[in-house]
């Protein structure tokens, strides 16, 4: 598993928040997402993704699906910040 931290801006935080999209897009491929907002900006929001692999996730981003998900929930898709935590090194 492969954990994500991802932030954007949004038109409309509410309508973010409430959209079924993010599960739509996520749930059947084995991801989970936690959603966060920032209370000092009203349209930056951030998620916490859980993904199964890396490959599945880059895929399933380019996808005319995930597109059409980022535009319903009025995701400005340059805003897009995303961080990987790094794989742990292996003990020796």
């Amino acid at each position: 598993m492969a954990t994500l931290l991802i932030f954007h801006e949004v038109d409309d935080v509410d309508h973010w928040l409430s959209s079924p999209r993010r599960q739509e897009l996520f749930g059947p491929m084995g991801m989970t997402v936690r959603t966060f907002v920032d209370p000092g900006k009203t349209n930056r929001v951030g998620l916490i993704v859980e993904v199964p692999d890396m490959d599945t996730f880059q895929r399933m981003m380019e996808s005319e699906a995930a597109a059409d998900a980022m535009k319903f929930d009025g995701v400005r898709p340059d805003t897009i910040l995303m961080l990987v935590e790094p794989e742990p090194e292996p003990s020796t």
